[in-house]
């Protein structure tokens, strides 16, 4: 399986997960929250990225469970 980062993109009235790179949707929610969390389990198992956007379609957060190339130091 290949370690794809998960969208939270803007859909119509609702909010949809997506794979990087595929144009079709995983889910479709109502609510970005629930996209989100639906997204963050995908990405826990797959060891990936969870790219979250506003309204606009702009990124407005990042969250990683992988191999972070830059984890916080201290």
């Amino acid at each position: 399986m290949s370690k794809k980062n998960q969208h939270v993109v803007p859909l119509g009235n609702g909010w949809a997960v997506r794979v990087e790179g595929r144009k079709t949707a995983t889910v479709i929610t109502s609510r970005q929250s629930d996209a989100i969390s639906y997204a963050t389990n995908i990405a826990k198992q797959q060891k990936s990225e969870v790219v979250i956007h506003g309204r606009d379609g702009k990124i407005r957060g990042k969250n990683s469970y992988g191999n972070d190339p830059y984890p916080p130091k201290g």
